[in-house]
């Protein structure tokens, strides 16, 4: 099951979250997207200790739509060098993995 992957950034505010979360979906580059928040981050960052209130971004995706979708993050958000990970689904209902499937299905579109 390790197709389906979990894909977590963050941002600044919950319109940058949201309009992150709306651009993937409506590319079919993740089938959903929740944004949560706000949270406590505590970092390093040009070699100083913080601690910041950030909105977490959670995507749904398959691992072939996954390099298309680190793009699109990457390019569209706002800070030079956004965390984005990519955590393995190892194990979900069949229905909704077959969901999660035909909405990044870009034969979808």
């Amino acid at each position: 099951m390790t197709d389906y992957l979990e894909v977590a950034t963050a941002t600044e505010t919950r319109e940058a979250a949201v309009a992150l979360a709306q651009h993937a979906v409506g590319a079919r580059l993740a089938g959903n997207a929740q944004v949560i928040g706000p949270v406590t981050s505590v970092f390093w960052h040009l070699g100083e200790q913080g601690t910041g209130e950030e909105w977490r971004l959670m995507l749904y995706t398959t691992a072939s739509r996954y390099p298309e979708l680190e793009t699109v993050l990457l390019e569209q958000h706002t800070w030079d060098n956004p965390q984005v990970t990519a955590t393995p689904i190892v194990a979900g209902s069949a229905a909704c993995l077959a969901w999660l499937s035909d909405s990044v299905s870009p034969a979808g579109r």
